[in-house]
């Protein structure tokens, strides 16, 4: 029963990938972890091959509508994805099992990983729900603005490569209101931004680590047939509802994260 619900929810990835240009990754690793009993950091790097592939496939979609700014997203991904790569081959595994303890309570890398994912999450999430979307600036998005770019690929890079996800629910804010693209080409520049850090950042991990081909390519797989329907749904919805609503969703996400792994102390 629970690995059905998995495979349905696996789904639900791609539909959330093709709808928001994000989310795929707050609902890979919970689903890995928790349905498919998943280690957390295995399912990191589980969650870049599944997200990563996902957000290929919905980039070309969206590159073939017009909403892809590919100057944008080569140049955000150079730093994103250095980071990325850095932080799994070197950062990830000097961090010990076990950090230290609070109150008698055993606070553990797997434990950290997900609650400071859960925390991003939260600050993401307000930002889209409150935030004011600044209006549409295609020439701004043309400007070389290398600050903006270091920074934020730093960070989102940084967060990539230490929870495994891609960052949609960084990166689609960081377009908004850094470099001013309108809704839908966020989402579909934050896609190919996404495969390409989550696909590299995969690479340094298939050397050391043992991977279950079966489960995740059925995941992808699913992932991938969800993100035509999210696609389709994301045709008929106004940008700024498609904001919000991601905006909610990473929330909820996110305090149901905090709750399970507490709960579990």
């Amino acid at each position: 029963m629970i690995t059905a619900l998995g495979y349905i929810a696996a789904i639900l990835i791609g539909i959330s990938l093709g709808l928001i240009g994000g989310g795929g990754s707050i609902l890979t690793i919970p689903v890995l972890v928790y349905l498919f009993g998943v280690q957390p950091l295995l399912a990191t790097g589980y969650s870049l091959f599944i997200v990563g592939s996902t957000s290929l496939v919905g980039a070309v979609k969206n590159y073939r509508k017009g909403n892809v700014n590919i100057k944008t997203a080569l140049t955000f991904s150079i730093v994103s994805t250095i980071t990325v790569l850095v932080t799994r081959k070197f950062l990830l595994h000097i961090i010990p099992d076990n950090l230290f303890t609070i109150m008698g309570y055993a606070i553990t890398k797997s434990l950290m990983t997900m609650l400071l994912f859960a925390v991003v999450m939260m600050i993401a999430a307000v930002k889209m729900i409150v935030g004011t979307q600044p209006k549409d600036c295609p020439e701004c998005a043309e400007k070389f603005q290398p600050g903006k770019i270091i920074y934020s690929g730093l960070g989102i890079g940084l967060l990539t490569g230490l929870l495994g996800a891609g960052g949609g629910f960084l990166i689609i804010p960081a377009l908004i209101f850094l470099f001013h693209l309108s809704v839908k080409q966020a989402i579909g520049t934050s896609l190919l931004i996404i495969a390409i850090n989550n696909l590299l950042g995969f690479t340094g991990d298939i050397f050391h680590t043992t991977i279950n081909w079966g489960l995740l390519l059925s995941v992808t797989a699913l992932a991938v047939a969800g993100i035509f329907i999210g696609s389709k749904l994301g045709e008929k919805i106004h940008g700024e509802k498609l904001k919000k609503g991601f905006g909610w969703f990473v929330l909820i996400m996110g305090i149901y994260i905090i709750i399970k792994e507490i709960a579990g102390l």
